[in-house]
This record gives C-alpha cells, sequence and structure tokens, in this order.
C-alpha cells in the first residue's frame, strides 16, 4: 500500500492503481497524522506542491514519530533547496514534477526492495514466485493470472515470507486505509487465491494472521 497526498482524481494515483498498488490519498494534514502513525503502507508519497499543508513539516513529522517506512518526495520547485530541505528532513528519495510513471514506479520498487533488506526484482516464497518489476505471479513455474486485489495479498504475504501478517494489516495493505471492509473479505480473498495455488499454500491460525508455505 501507498499512501500519498494528492487528490483521488489524480493522474499518477491512477495509474499506480492500475499498476497492482493499493492507493490511499489523503487531502488535510490531520489524516496524514493518522497515517504516520499507521504501520502498515509500504511507502508514503508526499506532494510538496499539495496546497493543503506544509510536505516538508510532514517528512520531519514522520521521522520525529520514528517512523522507518520510505518517504519519496515530488515537486515541480527546480529550486536546489528545495530538494536539500527535503532529503535533510528525511526524505529517501526526491523526483521533480512531472514524473514519468514508469520511472516513479521503478524508484518506489526500489525503495521498498531497500527497506525489506531485498536487492533483486523477484521473491520466491516456496512455490510461489513475484516478480516485483512485471507483477507477474507463477506458481510451480506456471503464470498465474490474479485479480488487482489478489496480487495486493500475495505483495503482502511473499513479502513477509517466514512471518504471520495481522488481518488488519491485510485489510489496510490490500483495500487502503479509507474503506470499509467486510468481516469476510480477506476469507473470501484468500480462498479464491487457494483455488488459483494449491489449498496449502495459504496458512492462518486465528487471532494471529496468515502467511505464506516457504
Amino acid at each position: 500500500m501507498i499512501e500519498g497526498n494528492s487528490g483521488p482524481g489524480s493522474e499518477t494515483g491512477d495509474a499506480l492503481i492500475r499498476l497492482g498498488y493499493t492507493v490511499s490519498w489523503l487531502k488535510d494534514a490531520r489524516s496524514a497524522w493518522g497515517a504516520v502513525r499507521n504501520r502498515t503502507a509500504d511507502l508514503i508519497l508526499i506532494d510538496l506542491d499539495f496546497p493543503e499543508w506544509n510536505g516538508i513539516d510532514a517528512v520531519k513529522h514522520a521521522r520525529s514519530a520514528r517512523r522507518d517506512t520510505p518517504i519519496l518526495v515530488t515537486s515541480s520547485a527546480s529550486d536546489l533547496s528545495v530538494r536539500v530541505a527535503a532529503l535533510d528532513a528525511g526524505a529517501d528519495d526526491y523526483m521533480a514534477r512531472p514524473v514519468h510513471i514508469d520511472e516513479l514506479a521503478a524508484r518506489i520498487r526500489s525503495l521498498i526492495r531497500r527497506r525489506r533488506g531485498f536487492s533483486v526484482n523477484r521473491l520466491v516464497a516456496g512455490e510461489v514466485s513475484l516478480d516485483l518489476g512485471t507483477s507477474e505471479v507463477t506458481f510451480r513455474g506456471e503464470k498465474v493470472s490474479l485479480t488487482r486485489r489478489e496480487l495486493a495479498l500475495v505483495q503482502s504475504l511473499v513479502g513477509n515470507a517466514g512471518r504471520f501478517v495481522p488481518r488488519h494489516s491485510l485489510e489496510d495493505s490490500i483495500y487502503g486505509l479509507d474503506m470499509v471492509v467486510g468481516d469476510n473479505a480477506i476469507e473470501v480473498l484468500v480462498h479464491g487465491l487457494r483455488r488459483k495455488l494449491s489449498s496449502g499454500t495459504i496458512r492462518n491460525v486465528r487471532g494471529i494472521g496468515y502467511s505464506i508455505a516457504q
């Protein structure tokens, strides 16, 4: 999941959603501070051109709260001092606008890999393989066709292979922070994914969470 501070009609946000990301757009400072306390986002995207708040202060707030979530800042400002200020405040990367979606996606993948300690784009958990660059999932060497939310589930589980992921974390990662999720939404999603992979691929322990077989 990616948290950002642009409007829901953002072309960037729409493009990231088409690439399979779950995007929660935050339009005011109060929502932003709440998101900073949330521990499920893979990345925070801050646009310094957004008029409703001070983006540099948002970066500082995230770091003062000891959040280690990668922060990528964008801005149309050509002044070098803006870039320096963003990076000194704690941003992990900076992109000048307009941004090209392919480059943005590549930088997002790089930051997420770095946070999780990965050095390659292909992640493997047991018989499941995920290409972070193409979002292609294979099972026992065969490509598997997944819905966007099934892909988000695989990304969350493979990215945390060897650990159980709590249900609420999966809900935030798959559906975003601003969507009301049904009581059995995750169970339905897991059931459909097990049918496409195998029944033993995804394990769950009631009260603890879900994990993918290694």
